[in-house]
């Protein structure tokens, strides 16, 4: 089981898999922390409670590939969250441009107007970057993305 987390400036989406890692489905939205690292150990702590065996960190690269302050502050999230979570559950980072705008488009068609979107936006987010990342290692044989090495603590990639 995998976690999918779509690391936003105010909130976290997060989602899971299914056991056969076929299907994902929203989990929670966690408020991100200023200061301190509450929203690290809440995440974790739904990992432990699903059984998680790597988390799936959406990577938001601009459409031409190149890096943003969202960018830099996904992949700091991700590694902080890769420090504390140790070498026994891997963080992957993973492309997921345009999987907000893609989770509003299915919110909106969904009947869901702007403001019922805001509380769940985040985790409609994450589920898309997971089952992504859980289509493309299906159908390629290989795992998307990159792993973050435990050993980078909290230094900016």
């Amino acid at each position: 089981m995998r976690l999918g987390i779509d690391v936003g400036r105010a909130r976290i989406g997060v989602a899971r898999c299914d056991a056969g890692a076929v299907l994902a489905v929203p989990v929670e939205t966690v408020a991100r922390s200023a200061d301190g690292d509450a929203d690290v150990r809440r995440i974790l702590a739904i990992a432990d409670e699903f059984g998680a065996v790597e988390l799936v960190v959406g990577n938001p690269l601009a459409m031409s590939g190149r890096a943003t302050a969202s960018t830099d502050d996904a992949v700091g999230f991700a590694t902080v969250l890769a420090a504390a979570g140790g070498e026994s559950r891997p963080v992957r980072l993973v492309d997921e441009r345009l999987s907000t705008v893609t989770a509003q488009q299915h919110l909106r068609a969904s009947g869901k107007k702007a403001r019922q979107q805001r509380p769940i936006v985040d985790q409609a987010a994450a589920v898309i970057i997971l089952q992504h990342a859980l289509d493309v290692e299906r159908t390629s044989g290989a795992a998307p993305g990159r792993v973050i090495p435990t050993d980078e603590g909290s230094t900016p990639l």
